[in-house]
């Protein structure tokens, strides 16, 4: 990609209205082509139609194939959210503005993964990013929903199962929604913050830092009086995916690991508390909020 400097064209928030059908959301592509392939053939085989696909950026990250990933998400026509990722793809900065800690493992590998996609994208690709959306917003059973990447006042903002309650509420009230769905820290969650909810789908491009090669989406299915929130597993070729970092000059292999052990290079950007469950083997889970 050449650096000829990018107008900002993007918009702040895509509203899509009342939706009355299911929706599935993933996060994080993250350059993991098999991992798009697979969901998006999941959302066929279950019905999902592009306008019910949302996914919250970060599609070019830290695996072998950016551009192959990029093309499909574009070609699908799914709702996707602009990522720090793509926000800084998309003006040509010099690094991913991911948020790692200065200096700490991941910030590191970044560097490398980041030049890697940035070689690969196209000027055309780059424009669609500077494009997209900061935020969508969208009502079911009665609940206004606002889908983000990291928070609602900071896209890079990893928010985590044990960022504290204060933190989600701050943001929940700023939001002017009900329930904040947002991406970015990779961990797939939902807790009740008061009388509102915070989701985090997960990611599909990498594993949740929960010792197996399993990532992560979600769906959100309106009912009487209530949605129901269903945390699911994506399986996928993974060692495929790994060995296309394996056998990339350009990548170092840390993240081909990581696809196969379930485990972070690093997990510096966690709370202690998050940091503690390591290794921990997350289950599918299912949430039924009532709106009324």
């Amino acid at each position: 990609m050449s650096t000829q400097a990018l107008s900002d064209n993007s918009v702040s928030e895509k509203t899509l209205g009342d939706v009355a059908d299911p929706l599935l959301i993933f996060g994080g592509p993250c350059s993991n082509a098999q991992a798009t392939d697979a969901i998006l053939e999941l959302a066929a085989r279950e019905g999902f139609k592009p306008e019910q696909i949302i996914c919250t950026g970060d599609l070019a990250a830290y695996c072998a194939e950016p551009a192959r990933t990029v093309s499909r998400i574009r070609q699908s026509g799914i709702h996707v959210v602009m990522g720090n990722c793509e926000e800084s793809l998309g003006s040509q900065l010099d690094d991913c503005g991911c948020g790692f800690d200065e200096g700490s493992s991941c910030d590191l590998l970044s560097v490398a993964w980041y030049r890697h996609a940035q070689s690969e994208l196209t000027q055309d690709d780059a424009r669609w990013m500077a494009d997209l959306p900061r935020s969508l917003r969208f009502s079911m059973n009665g609940k206004e929903a606002l889908v983000i990447h990291g928070s609602v006042s900071q896209i890079n903002q990893f928010v985590f199962p044990s960022t504290s309650s204060s933190v989600k509420q701050d943001e929940l009230d700023s939001s002017s929604a009900d329930i904040v769905i947002g991406g970015h820290s990779g961990v797939p969650f939902t807790q009740h913050v008061g009388a509102k909810l915070w989701h985090n789908p997960g990611i599909i491009g990498i594993p949740a830092n929960d010792g197996t090669p399993r990532v992560w989406f979600s769906t959100l299915n309106p009912v009487q009086g209530a949605i129901e929130v269903h945390h699911r597993v994506l399986d996928y070729p993974h060692e495929t995916t790994a060995q296309r970092i394996f056998d990339s000059p350009a990548l170092p292999d840390d993240y081909g690991h990581t696809l196969t052990t379930g485990l972070w290079p690093s997990d510096d950007v966690m709370p202690l508390a998050d940091r503690d469950r390591r290794g921990q083997r997350i289950e599918e889970q299912s949430l039924v909020w009532n709106t009324h």
